[in-house]
């Protein structure tokens, strides 16, 4: 500073310049002052460490599929008795997501997550000692099935609703993928695994992935923005405060007790249930088996179930996109139609070696897996607004009951029919029933009820 410099800003009043308070959000944090954001919105750190989390949760789900062949030539046990734990798994999946969605506003989502992962670290450790049924329904029925649910998709809707409020279909769609880009790397490395190893050695790379994945949630998992000082993403004014309400329990019920009283609710969960059905609860869990009645190595046709995992990393980001752009009930409609056609087809393309036409339908029915995620995601948050994530987390309960139902029903209709060629015929009906649910929602009043939209 030169000397004249020096002089005229000592001389210059004190008055000159105003004596302003310090913005803060609305939770009390200072608010960023303008110019001094970071480069990258830390929204996106979180959504990393939720995806990494997602991708885990999405492998271990996973592996019972891997493990059925296996556990039937060791212990002899019926795939029917092997697909009640799976069964299991998914009930709980499902019916712990929305008591999951409302403890982490309680408690935290980092404590609620790495509890959850510890919890399928334990369960899938414990599955080595096993030699009973019921054996395998404790670890991987009710601890895996509980602590993967605590990450189910109330996870993704509570990140994205706290941290971001431009780009939330997207992110949204890119979460919801994570499942299937888990399984590109779960299900090759657990089938050669069981192979050359046997299936206790996939059980302790399940075990040690889930605590290893705890790490990064330790260590770079925020609550909400206001705990830097900062706006979700895309937002210029700070959100409202957010209701405390120590009772997760009482909110959770609470909560579902509102919503079923509308039309949409139901709706929604219905179809929901059917998604569950036709995707976790009959592809995930037989298409390995059904490939291999075929004469399909075990390998190969984890391979392809993975292969379907790519093209549905696509297909659900695009969905995301299309979900910020599109009318959300009509993007449903398509989407099951089409997803019904392939399984009605599936029958007819299952042969013991690799052809163009099941090439085909592994990319078809890839891009439809879960593309229905984002889309019944925005329509729980225009419907439910700040309840958004606990509504949605039941829904997504009706959606693994769907998948856990026909878990077992798959299984019990090989036993007793030699093949899986009734169930694929049944889960393209299904999808044509929720065409009808989604044409419903669609003419249908939005609500029954008045609540506050999200921006």
């Amino acid at each position: 500073m030169t000397e004249r410099s020096a002089l005229t800003a000592a001389s210059t009043p004190a008055t000159a310049t105003p004596a302003t308070s310090t913005p803060t959000t609305a939770g009390g944090a200072p608010a960023p002052a303008p110019g001094r954001r970071p480069r990258v919105h830390y929204a996106w750190v979180v959504a990393a460490v939720a995806l990494v989390v997602l991708l885990g949760s999405a492998g271990f789900r996973s592996t019972p599929s891997l493990m059925m062949d296996a556990l039937h030539n060791e212990f002899g046990w019926s795939l029917g008795t092997i697909s009640g734990a799976t069964s299991v798994n998914l009930t709980l999946y499902g019916l712990t997501a929305p008591f999951a969605a409302a403890l982490m506003d309680r408690f935290g989502v980092r404590l609620v997550v790495v509890c959850a992962l510890l919890t399928i670290s334990v369960g899938a450790g414990l599955t080595m000692l096993m030699r009973q049924p019921w054996q395998l329904i404790l670890c991987w029925g009710v601890l895996v099935g509980l602590g993967s649910g605590s990450m189910a998709g109330a996870f993704a809707t509570t990140i994205t609703g706290r941290w971001f409020q431009a780009r939330q279909g997207l992110v949204t769609g890119v979460l919801t993928a994570a499942g299937a880009a888990g399984n590109l790397v779960f299900l090759p490395v657990g089938a050669w695994l069981v192979e050359q190893h046997g299936w206790r050695a996939a059980v302790v790379v399940v075990s040690l992935a889930a605590s290893a994945v705890a790490v990064p949630v330790l260590l770079l998992m925020r609550e909400r923005p206001a705990d830097l000082g900062l706006l979700p993403y895309g937002a210029t004014e700070a959100p409202p405060e957010p209701v405390r309400d120590g009772r997760a329990l009482a909110r959770t019920l609470r909560v579902l007790r509102d919503a079923a009283r509308t039309r949409a609710f139901w709706l929604l969960a219905g179809s929901f249930a059917i998604c569950g059905a036709t995707t976790a609860g009959l592809v995930g869990t037989h298409f390995i088996p059904a490939a291999h009645d075929h004469g399909m190595p075990v390998t190969t046709a984890a391979s392809l179930l993975a292969l379907i995992g790519v093209f549905d990393v696509v297909g659900t980001v695009f969905s995301g996109w299309l979900t910020d752009r599109v009318d959300s009930r009509l993007l449903l409609t398509v989407y099951y139609g089409l997803r019904g056609l392939s399984l009605l087809l599936l029958p007819q393309l299952l042969a013991g070696s690799l052809h163009p036409p099941m090439l085909a339908f592994v990319v078809f029915y890839g891009l439809d897996w879960v593309a229905t995620v984002p889309p019944t995601v925005a329509l729980c948050r225009r419907q439910f607004g700040e309840d958004a994530p606990i509504v949605f987390g039941w829904v997504l309960a009706a959606h693994q009951i769907g998948a856990a139902v026909v878990a077992g029903l798959a299984g019990l209709a090989r036993d007793a029919l030699g093949n899986y060629d009734l169930t694929w015929y049944g889960a393209g009906a299904l999808c044509a029933v929720a065409v009808g649910l989604c044409l419903a929602l669609r003419t249908g009043r939005p609500t029954d009820r008045a609540v506050p939209a999200l921006p």
